[in-house]
């Protein structure tokens, strides 16, 4: 029972406590002009229109399980992960926050993903799907996103669940 009322407990912390949670439009700033979805490459990575151009963005502060890569195999939870992505971006406007970084060693632009004023990043980590890592200098949503890696652990969700 006093399990039960400590993860009742976290869930409350994380959904209504200041600072705590999954990230709203209320934080974002410095914002790009809205971009199209037009693929989803994996769990962690997105094709985009933005202002009339096709480039690639890799979510900032997570990582999923590989699903793409053709020397290997898929990792556990990898085709789930991008199905999810699919689900919550494919083909839809979101907006793109820059943290501190342009782009990754692979020249993909590092951005936020938010959508109806959602961190996509932060849902994809609470559900489960994805693992919160931190990527220095961009750590602005570091805290939250562990946050919301704390709470799918505790809850057995998606990447913490049964084998």
């Amino acid at each position: 029972m006093l399990a039960l009322f400590a993860r009742i407990t976290l869930v409350a912390a994380l959904l209504v406590l200041p600072g705590c949670g999954i990230p709203t439009a209320s934080d974002l700033d410095g914002a790009e002009p809205a971009a199209l979805v037009v693929r989803v490459v994996d769990g962690d990575t997105i094709q985009v229109r933005l202002s009339g151009k096709e480039v690639t963005v890799r979510y900032i502060g997570i990582n999923t399980p590989e699903s793409v890569d053709p020397r290997r195999p898929a990792e556990r939870f990898g085709k789930e992960a991008a199905d999810r992505n699919r689900q919550l971006v494919q083909g839809k406007l979101v907006q793109l926050e820059r943290d501190v970084s342009e782009t990754d060693r692979f020249g993909r632009l590092l951005r936020y993903v938010w959508l109806d004023g959602t961190l996509v990043n932060a849902v994809l980590v609470q559900e489960g799907y994805a693992r919160a890592v931190s990527y220095p200098p961009d750590v602005k949503y570091q805290e939250r996103l562990r946050e919301a890696e704390r709470y799918a652990r505790a809850s057995k969700r998606g990447l913490w669940g049964a084998e």
